[in-house]
């Protein structure tokens, strides 16, 4: 996902769809991630989180769920970019009782009226009860 201009927070309430596409309402999916009321339970549930945070323009959970070996000094979002929708396609490891999982996912956006799409798998690692990021290829 793009890095070079930072990005307000996209008007979620707690009532609103949630961005990830669970069919969840956004305070019972990755809402409650984001506040810090809980934490992503499998990698998936953190990849989701992660990909309502970039829709919605919230830098500070990107970083906090990146493993800090991995982890950008500094993170600044593209404005340009309006993530519509996220496809989870596959996942390996990453239940509730894994220490190591895999998710690859395509995400759709749009950028100056032009559709996209960012495929990428996803490697993470928990840590201390706590699903974060490692890479993407």
């Amino acid at each position: 996902m793009s890095t070079s201009t930072p990005v307000p927070s996209t008007a979620v309430t707690e009532e609103s769809r949630c961005p990830c596409l669970s069919g969840e309402t956004y305070g019972n999916c990755c809402g409650r991630f984001h506040s810090g009321a809980a934490t992503a339970p499998t990698a998936e549930a953190l990849m989701r989180s992660r990909y309502s945070a970039f829709a919605t323009g919230n830098v500070p959970y990107l970083l906090a769920t990146w493993h800090p070996d991995h982890r950008p000094a500094n993170l600044e979002l593209d404005t340009g970019i309006e993530w519509r929708r996220l496809d989870i396609l596959s996942t390996s490891g990453g239940g509730p009782l894994d220490n190591t999982g895999t998710v690859e996912f395509r995400a759709h956006y749009r950028q100056d009226g032009q559709r996209g799409t960012q495929q990428e798998r996803s490697s993470f690692v928990r840590e201390r009860g706590q699903w974060l990021y490692v890479e993407g290829r």
